[in-house]
C-alpha cells in the first residue's frame, strides 16, 4: 500500500450526530462501566476534586446517566476552588436546553461549558474575594468524553495499545506563546520576578499579581485578561474503552503523561491513582498539593481493565493512525493518536467569548425576551446587547451577529478583551 493510499484512508472529523446515528441503525451498543479511584497528598491544602458518577440528564431516568469528574487546584487561598466545585456543574447544565435529546445535549455541551465557566467566574468575583483556581472538568456520557480546562491541571487518555493522548492544553505563560501574546494585547504585562540587582528569576508571570497562568476562575486582583474561557475537547472512544488520568500540577511537574500512564497500566483505578501519586512523590518529593483521579471506561462485557503492553513504534501503524493536529496553541506532543480508536468530535481553545458561544438567540416567543448566553437570564432586547453590536442597541438595526449578552456579561466580555468603558 502506498503512502498516498494510506493518507486517503485517514478519516476527517465525524459529526457527533452521524456517530450516534450509526449506533442507532446498527446493533445496540451497551453503555460502558465507569470505575474510578482517587488519591492525594496535601502540601498547602488548596486542591479540591469532584466525583459525581450518577448524574442524569432527565431526573429519574437511569438511561440518561452521565458522570462528572473534576479537579480544582486553588491558589492564593481555597475559596475559588470551593466555589467552583459547588457551582460549576449547575451553571454548565443550566446552559443546555432541558428538552434536548442525547445527541443535542452532547452537541450543546462544549458551548455550555464555556458559559458555565464564565458565569461561575462572574459570580465568584462578585463575592469580592481574590483567590483563584485551575479547573479540569470531565463529562463522560457513554463512550463520549468531553473535557474543559483552564490553568495547568491536566487530563490524559490512555487507550488500547498504549497510545497516550493529551485532552487539555496547559495555560502556563512560560510555555504558551499565544497566551502571552493575548495577555499583553489585552493590557497585561508578562515578565519574570525582579530581584535586587535587576536579575530576573523564576517562570514568566502576569503583572500585576504575579500569576504564572493565563486562564483561571477567580483571581479578581490580577486583571480581567486572566480569563475563565476554557479549552474544550470532545472525543468518542471505541468500545475498547480507555483510561483517563486527571491530576493537578503536583503530578505533572514530576511526571510526563507517558510516565503517569505507564506507572499504573493493568491495575484497577483505585490502586492506579495511588501509584501515580506515589510515583510523583518518589520522583520529586512533596513540593505541592498532589491530587489524582483515575477513571476507567470499560466495556460492559469486560469489567476489568486490560493489561496494556508498552506501545512499540511501527512505521505502518504511524501512517494508518496518524496524529490529528490540535489548534495552534498546542505543542507537537499534544495530539490525539490512533484515529481508528478515538474519534475527535470537537476542539476549540480560543479565549474570545464571541467565538465560543455560537450565533443562536434563544427567544421566548410568548414574552419576547432574549436569554443571555452566559448567565441564562431572560431580559428584554433593549436591556442587553449582542456580542458584536455597538454601544447602543436599536430594534430597527440590522440582524445581530453573535449571541445575546446581558449588560453585565457584555461588560465582562469587553474587560477580558482589554476594552475600556467609554
Amino acid at each position: 500500500m502506498s503512502q498516498t493510499e494510506v493518507s486517503m484512508m485517514k478519516p476527517p472529523l465525524v459529526p457527533l450526530a452521524t456517530l450516534i446515528g450509526r449506533e442507532l441503525r446498527g446493533e445496540k451498543v451497551e453503555k460502558p462501566f465507569v470505575k474510578y479511584g482517587q488519591a492525594a497528598l496535601a502540601k498547602k491544602g488548596e486542591d479540591y476534586f469532584l466525583i459525581k458518577p450518577d448524574c442524569q440528564r432527565i431526573p429519574g431516568n437511569a438511561s440518561t446517566s452521565f458522570s462528572v469528574f473534576a479537579i480544582f487546584d486553588g491558589h492564593n487561598g481555597i475559596s475559588a476552588a470551593i466555589f467552583a466545585k459547588e457551582n460549576l456543574l449547575t451553571n454548565v447544565l443550566s446552559a443546555i436546553p432541558q428538552d434536548a435529546s442525547r445527541d443535542e445535549w452532547l452537541q450543546a455541551l462544549p458551548r455550555a461549558l464555556v458559559a458555565g465557566f464564565v458565569k461561575t467566574d462572574i459570580e465568584f468575583q462578585q463575592k469580592g474575594e481574590t483567590s483563584g483556581t485551575t479547573v479540569t472538568f470531565v463529562v463522560i456520557d457513554g463512550w463520549t468524553v468531553t473535557v474543559a480546562s483552564v490553568g495547568d491541571s491536566r487530563c490524559i487518555l490512555d487507550t488500547q495499545g498504549g497510545v497516550v493522548s493529551l485532552l487539555t492544553v496547559d495555560h502556563r505563560l512560560e510555555e504558551n506563546v499565544e497566551e502571552r501574546e493575548r495577555v499583553t494585547a489585552s493590557g497585561g504585562e508578562v515578565g519574570r520576578l525582579n530581584v535586587f540587582g535587576g536579575n530576573e528569576v523564576g517562570p514568566l508571570r502576569c503583572w500585576p499579581g504575579g500569576l504564572c497562568l493565563s486562564r483561571s476562575i477567580g483571581d479578581t486582583d490580577v486583571g480581567e485578561f486572566i480569563v475563565p474561557v476554557p479549552h474544550v475537547k470532545q472525543v468518542k472512544l471505541s468500545n475498547a474503552g480507555g483510561r483517563l488520568i486527571i491530576a493537578s500540577d503536583g503530578i505533572w511537574d514530576a511526571l510526563s503523561s507517558d510516565m503517569a500512564a505507564q506507572s499504573c497500566r493493568g491495575l484497577p483505578a483505585e490502586l492506579a491513582a495511588k501509584l501515580v501519586v506515589k510515583e510523583a512523590l518518589r520522583s520529586r518529593g512533596l513540593k505541592d498539593d498532589t491530587t489524582c483521579l483515575v477513571v476507567d471506561i470499560i466495556p460492559s462485557d469486560h469489567p476489568a481493565p486490560p493489561i496494556t503492553p508498552r506501545k512499540k513504534h511501527n512505521m505502518l501503524s504511524s501512517l494508518l493512525f496518524g496524529k490529528t493536529a490540535l489548534n495552534s496553541t498546542s505543542k507537537a506532543s499534544n495530539k490525539l493518536s490512533a484515529v481508528g480508536v478515538v474519534e475527535e468530535l470537537f476542539e476549540e481553545g480560543s479565549a474570545m467569548l464571541a467565538e465560543r458561544l455560537g450565533k443562536e438567540f434563544p427567544l421566548n416567543t410568548s414574552s419576547g425576551l432574549f436569554k443571555c448566553a452566559v448567565c441564562q437570564v431572560d431580559q428584554p432586547a433593549g436591556d442587553g446587547l449582542s456580542v458584536n453590536s455597538g454601544p447602543f442597541f436599536s430594534p430597527a438595526s440590522k440582524p445581530w451577529e453573535g449571541p445575546f449578552l446581558c449588560t453585565n456579561c457584555r461588560r465582562k466580555k469587553d474587560a477580558m478583551e482589554g476594552k475600556r468603558p467609554s
